[in-house]
């Protein structure tokens, strides 16, 4: 189940709510929402939700252990089974077939690769109950004594699937104690509906063209930048979509996540790219990798190298994913490097075209999962063995240009800026306008809905 479906936003998404409020009392709330939680992670996971449970009881468990054992072998012992239980799995499931499918190809081997499905979600719940052992054991959070609460920690459908990646310490006290405002439920609803429009406006717009356009049997250079422009386009208005549903559905529920996007395509440089983009997940790496490992105090460009190949594993068990990793890794080493005094003189304009020329080339690297159709694409984008356009490109940028447009007004600070001064300045007229305005974006979303057939979430594969 999506929450861009019909039967999350007409039937789930109400009962749930019903169901949710008809008590004051924070276990029965706690329970409904558990019990929403594997509903709504069995509808395309069934057999997954074991797994998710055994996920929970580990570190469960384990953040007992090294509560009671604090500064003993057996608090140690606890992290350790936390770490190698939980990594263990997602190598598994995630990792295993690379692994052996290199294994062979290295070494001229036959072995024999099992294929599993990923359970979804996997890589954001497994970060979440890892950050949870690692922060008890260094006396950053309680430890949980209530499975109850935990499983809904970890199991809370607003975040399970695709993030943000949610820390313990954020919301521990609202797992125990939290009432939900009308006020709550305004603020949830509209960002709720604005990252609804986000994913199915914009998003799947631009989706849909991406794959007329790297599917294309005669690909010229302006077919080529089109598709990876859209691609800019779809990733964020998808990503940052489903974190504004997520955000938003917590506020309904009484809980107030972190912000996962702060507008990275205004940033000019890689390094503030990376400070705006996928926050819970940059924040989570140099939180629990970086700094461990020395951060800027030693080693830092291995360092930087390290988590960096590590970001692009996470977000996926090919190759094209490291290179894309890597490519980051080695562009922040060279703004810290050599470019920081540099990038602080130039215009913004200058800094602004150079950072999104690295991102958009970054998002070629994390489109293609295969080799030669990434190699071909960036050939073709400089216009090696192509045209420079044809009919069928120019006629595909006329259709295509009112979502760059739309993407790219939508995705700079302005629209909020604006909001907030009209809010300010004409209280009155807003009150009447904003409702207005997103029952109407809503409505289209509803309407775009049942006549749509692309409407996946490209995260949901990490």
């Amino acid at each position: 189940m999506v929450f861009s479906s019909l039967i999350f936003i007409c039937i789930f998404l109400p009962l749930v709510l019903i169901t949710y409020n008809l008590s004051s009392n924070i276990t029965y709330k706690n329970i409904i929402l558990v019990t929403a939680s594997l509903i709504f992670y069995a509808w395309g996971e069934p057999v997954w939700v074991v797994l998710l449970i055994i996920s929970s009881l580990t570190d469960y468990i384990n953040g007992l252990i090294i509560g009671k054992f604090r500064g003993r072998a057996l608090a140690k012992l606890a992290l350790a089974s936390s770490l190698v239980i939980n990594l263990g799995i997602l190598c598994t499931f995630k990792y295993s077939g690379f692994i052996v499918s290199n294994i062979n190809a290295a070494l001229g081997t036959d072995i024999r690769i099992r294929e599993f499905s990923l359970p979804i979600g996997i890589s954001f719940y497994t970060f979440q109950t890892l950050s949870y052992t690692i922060d008890v054991y260094k006396d950053r959070v309680g430890v949980q004594t209530s499975f109850l609460r935990f499983l809904t920690y970890v199991s809370m459908f607003p975040q399970l699937v695709a993030g943000p990646i949610v820390r313990y310490k954020d919301i521990s006290v609202e797992l125990r104690k939290r009432n939900v405002s009308l006020r709550d439920y305004a603020d949830g609803s509209r960002r709720f509906v604005c990252g609804l429009v986000k994913k199915i406006v914009i998003a799947n717009s631009a989706g849909g063209g991406v794959e007329a356009l790297f599917g294309t049997i005669h690909p010229t250079v302006l077919s080529s930048w089109l598709g990876v422009a859209l691609y800019t386009v779809q990733i964020y208005f998808d990503f940052s979509g489903y974190s504004d549903m997520a955000i938003g559905l917590g506020r309904m529920f009484g809980f107030h996540f972190r912000e996962n996007f702060e507008h990275p395509y205004v940033s000019r440089s890689i390094t503030e790219f990376w400070r705006r983009w996928h926050i819970s997940l940059s924040s989570f790496f140099r939180d629990y990798v970086y700094i461990p490992m020395g951060g800027n105090r030693r080693h830092q460009i291995l360092n930087i190298m390290t988590v960096w190949a590590l970001t692009g594993l996470w977000h996926g068990a090919s190759w094209n994913f490291v290179l894309w990793g890597l490519f980051y890794g080695i562009w922040l080493v060279i703004e810290k490097k050599l470019l920081k005094g540099i990038l602080g003189r130039l215009p913004f304009p200058l800094c602004h075209i150079y950072t999104m020329f690295i991102v958009m080339m970054g998002w070629t690297l994390f489109y293609f999962t295969d080799m030669g159709g990434l190699f071909s694409c960036v050939r073709h984008m400089f216009g090696v063995g192509v045209s420079m356009y044809d009919l069928v490109s120019v006629s595909n940028l006329c259709k295509y240009a009112w979502v760059l447009v739309l993407g790219f007004f939508a995705g700079m600070p302005w629209g909020r800026l604006l909001y907030r001064h009209f809010i300010d300045t004409k209280p009155y007229i807003a009150s009447v306008i904003e409702p207005a305005v997103i029952i109407a974006g809503f409505s289209v979303c509803i309407i775009m809905l049942v006549g749509q057939s692309y409407n996946p979430f490209l995260y949901f594969r990490f």
